[in-house]
């Protein structure tokens, strides 16, 4: 047997798993292969979206279930022993372990992060490779662990059987978590993004330390109750009858696992006991979900709760941690131990990307001022000044303004899906039903067929409240679209919410992200991969601020009567007209009304004005470049400068070109550099009238090659009788992929089900098709040769 000749999977199966038997790891429990660590970021074009290339490990090395401790990444004999080792390093960087290994079949290079001797790397023979045991104490030695500690820090994970593991980044709060109570620390922040699985994570968490006995009375406090119930039917099932919910003011002592709403164990001064009938040492843990809300102020009713239980262990969780001079997170709990950011979430894949649509106002921009002595819609008299955006909606109403806003929400939804579900953030209660009632009038059609197709969902409104579950759940049709103020910011696991409306102020980053949230989720069973924000109050220039984490994949800002929905490819491509694509890079009830304003006195309200006419102003372009930084050149001299990055010459990218198997790989490549086809071939095609193949593009772009279009590409193909060596069925297949390359591009012609589809269906199945050329590896050899006589002008 040649080992040259063996694929990568070979030397896996043949050498390297066979010499970590050998070291006396467990193949079932030890030892996963191509182990995903990632999903790939949902790549977002116009409509359209794919996922990047995920990551996933060759080896992870579990010393027990969901504790890793080894990287290995395997190649083939083709390369060195040490070839593999810096990819192995970035997955170790992800996983936080401290040992990586790299392998050809021949040996293993270690790579060991807590190496005594100061010799970091060294080559071992296949038979050298160390027992989990042998590692495992040099780890637990190096971080201090006794063996109390670290009996703890092995404790078994939950496990339904179904060998399903957390996420990485699942696995490292989970354990860093365990680790730092093992150690005796007592006030513990979590930091994850909306959308990430906190709960899940705490139910970990609070297995292990139960399953363990170091903790063994456990409250877990929400401020909802839909999260609650939520929680106990589903991440916490497995408790069973040792959990309890503390409701109807009862102490009930006997159980092990309870979870509350906060509210349910405070309230005014007469009722407020009732976590005083537990003794203040009768929880040894207590979680804190969504802890940015209440127990970050000082003066707070979750404050007073951790105070009087104050021996307790207590972990904060959060999407959001909350720092203001009045108010801090930190400062109670301390800096978190561990982070994942939106950023990531979305970067890696788990948390679903997003486009804005900026929609600027005439009067938002330049203000309005009433006439001397102008009177409102109910008689009131207009103090004389100018109102601007702080002011709409607050102390002044434009209702004009209003039917705008529902007019645009309205004309997206039509352009899109009026069945798909949205949020619009309004300033208060009255703008949420002003709002409600323009959105009905505007889609009369369906809110004649169901009443629910528009819902105000606010605290103070009982019916509104009772569709929340129904908002909430995929498979519920209605409401569609939910106006609301502030008790759907937070905790509202929205994952078919496709459409954010912001016409709400919003100078908090906490509430920002926290409203960013409710679309982050991705549902692929119902079609959602990504979601769109239409911002009619700045809201979104907070992307600008450094706290923010996870920008947009698109920016668009209609003028005038242009569509809000973004097109596919930008209008004008030169900076400053009106689309950015930025690259890859729980619910509160709040009830009453707004804090009166400027010239709400003598009981007025706010002002309401009918007949003041609003327009929609201003349409913008930016484009982001791969690391975020908005691109000041023209779209053509950029797309140069990242070419020049890729490919040294011409000549270079002619040869990656017709050496890679399948041309939309490098065209995909390309794509997450930050190279806008879609852009270019608009702009190109519209100066020339024509549509371009990708591969034209580059070529023009970079080094000025007069560009042909796909249809001169097929017809000079055919002009040259490159047919004629094949039977008359398989030449009739390639006359069709031809035809199907001129009209719709190289990707389509490389996937084989292109074979049912018309006009392939008329010479047979896919099976008699591929026959016809005498086997697969034949017809993708013909594919790939019509390729290159393609791209061989």
């Amino acid at each position: 047997m040649n080992k040259k000749q063996l694929s990568e999977r070979d030397i896996c199966t043949k050498y390297i798993t066979p010499a970590l038997e050998k070291a006396g790891w467990d193949v079932t429990t030890q030892v996963r292969e191509e182990f995903p660590l990632t999903k790939g970021r949902i790549i977002v074009r116009g409509k359209l979206h794919t996922r990047a290339k995920h990551k996933r490990a060759d080896y992870v090395l579990f010393y027990k279930p969901n504790i890793p401790i080894a990287i290995i990444e395997a190649k083939d004999n083709n390369h060195t022993v040490g070839d593999g080792m810096q990819q192995a390093l970035g997955y170790a960087e992800m996983l936080q372990v401290p040992y990586v290994f790299s392998s050809n079949g021949d040996g293993f290079l270690f790579h060991n992060k807590i190496a005594l001797d100061g010799i970091v790397e060294r080559e071992l023979a296949l038979h050298e490779f160390p027992a989990a045991e042998t590692l495992w104490q040099w780890w637990a030695q190096h971080r201090g662990l006794n063996d109390q500690q670290n009996a703890l820090v092995t404790q078994d994970y939950f496990s339904d059987g179904s060998d399903k593991s957390p996420r990485y980044y699942q696995l490292l709060a989970i354990n860093k978590t365990i680790e730092a109570i093992a150690r005796g620390q007592n006030r513990i922040l979590l930091v994850m993004a909306t959308g990430t699985g906190k709960t899940f994570t705490a139910f970990q968490i609070i297995w292990r330390l139960w399953k363990s006995k170091a903790k063994k009375r456990i409250l877990f406090l929400a401020d909802r109750n839909i999260l609650v119930d939520q929680t106990m039917t589903n991440d916490f099932k497995p408790f069973g009858s040792a959990m309890t919910k503390i409701q109807k003011r009862q102490a009930n002592k006997s159980y092990e696992i309870y979870l509350s709403l906060y509210q349910a164990v405070t309230g005014n001064e007469e009722e407020k006991n009732i976590y005083r009938q537990f003794s203040p040492d009768f929880f040894d843990l207590i979680i804190i979900d969504e802890c940015h809300r209440g127990s970050a102020a000082a003066d707070s009713t979750w404050r007073e709760i951790l105070e009087y239980f104050t021996s307790a262990t207590q972990i904060g969780l959060t999407a959001t941690p909350k720092e203001t001079k009045e108010v801090s997170n930190i400062d109670y709990f301390g800096d978190p131990i561990y982070t994942y950011s939106l950023r990531q979430g979305i970067d890696d894949g788990f948390l679903a990307p997003y486009k804005v649509v900026r929609i600027d106002l005439d009067r938002d921009l330049t203000g309005w001022r009433p006439d001397k002595g102008m009177i409102d819609k109910y008689g009131n008299e207009i103090e004389d000044r100018i109102y601007n955006q702080k002011d709409f909606d607050k102390t002044l109403v434009l209702e004009q303004r209003t039917q705008l806003v529902a007019n645009k929400i309205t004309e997206f939804l039509r352009q899109t899906s009026r069945f798909d579900k949205a949020i619009v953030f309004c300033e208060n209660i009255d703008h949420a039903e002003r709002m409600r009632q323009a959105l009905v009038n505007e889609n009369a059609d369906l809110v004649a067929q169901n009443s629910k197709y528009v819902m105000r969902i606010t605290g103070d409104n009982e019916e509104g409240k009772a569709e929340l579950d129904n908002f909430i759940f995929p498979e519920s049709k209605y409401p569609v679209i939910a106006t609301t103020s502030k008790l759907m910011t937070t905790g509202v696991d929205a994952q078919t919410c496709k459409l954010i409306v912001l016409d709400q102020r919003i100078q908090s980053m906490t509430e920002f992200k926290q409203i960013i949230g409710r679309g982050t989720r991705i549902n692929e069973d119902y079609g959602k991969y990504y979601f769109t924000i239409i911002d009619f109050k700045k809201a979104t220039e907070l992307f600008a601020d450094p706290d923010f984490d996870g920008d947009p994949v698109q920016i668009y800002e209609p003028s005038g009567d242009q569509s809000p929905v973004p097109p596919d490819v930008p209008v004008d491509l030169e900076v400053g007209s009106g689309v950015t694509y930025p690259e890859p890079g729980e619910d509160q009830v709040w009830t009453g009304v707004a804090e009166p304003g400027p010239g709400e006195e003598g009981g007025i309200r706010r002002y309401v004005v009918a007949n003041v006419e609003v327009k929609v102003a201003a349409e913008r372009v930016q484009y982001f470049d791969a690391g975020g930084k908005l691109i000041t050149e023209s779209l053509k001299d950029y797309t140069r400068k990242a070419l020049a990055r890729e490919y040294a010459s011409l000549d270079d990218f002619l040869r990656r070109w017709s050496s890679t198997e399948k041309k939309q790989a490098i065209i995909d490549e390309l794509s997450e550099q930050g190279v806008f086809f879609d852009a270019l071939a608009e702009e190109i095609g519209r100066q020339s009238g024509k549509a371009f193949d990708p591969f034209d593009l580059v070529c023009h772009v970079a080094w000025d090659m007069p560009p042909l279009t796909r249809k001169e590409r097929a017809e000079q193909v055919k002009k040259r009788n490159y047919f004629t060596r094949y039977g008359e069925q398989a030449r009739r297949v390639l006359e069709a992929l031809l035809d199907k390359y001129a009209d719709e591009g190289v990707a389509h012609i490389e996937e084989t089900q292109i074979l049912t589809i018309a006009p392939f269906t008329e010479f047979g199945t896919p099976l008699e098709i591929i026959r016809a050329f005498g086997g697969l590896a034949q017809y993708q050899q013909a594919v790939g040769e019509l390729e290159q006589a393609l791209y061989s002008a």
